[in-house]
């Protein structure tokens, strides 16, 4: 039996809100790296690698490609982890907001819960798959 797709179904749901996120995420760091760079250089390109991060995703999870989008969900969720709790317990040294600051309470929480819901889909397809 083979593999049920992961872009397919549900999975489409997520390639589309992967697309938007690194649509969103790419055109907001672009802007602020051309425009203040200066004003706070780490958050900002942080939200340039977030926004590498969901276009690996999109395009993994629209082509079918497991491995490339486990991994880079596991970069997603311990992004969002790792900057959500630094952003919390030093917020000075965050003097503005990327998309993964506070768990991204700026984008209503969903980078903290996309690669968890993007992390089941993936493993759940795989063990109905059989392989």
């Amino acid at each position: 039996m083979s593999e049920p797709a992961i872009g397919t179904g549900p999975g489409r749901a997520l390639v589309a809100v992967y697309g938007v996120f690194a649509l969103a995420a790419g055109a907001r760091a672009a802007v602020q790296i051309a425009t203040r760079f200066d004003q706070a250089p780490l958050a900002y390109l942080l939200s340039a690698f977030a926004s590498a991060v969901y276009i690996v995703l999109t395009v993994a999870l629209a082509r079918g490609s497991r491995r490339p989008a486990l991994a880079a969900c596991g970069i997603e969720l311990a992004g969002v982890l790792v900057v959500g709790t630094l952003s919390m317990l030093d917020p000075e040294a965050f003097p503005r907001a990327t998309v993964w600051s506070g768990y991204g309470s700026g984008y209503v929480f969903i980078p903290l819960v996309l690669p968890i819901l993007g992390l089941y889909w993936l493993l759940s397809r795989k063990q109905r798959g059989g392989s």
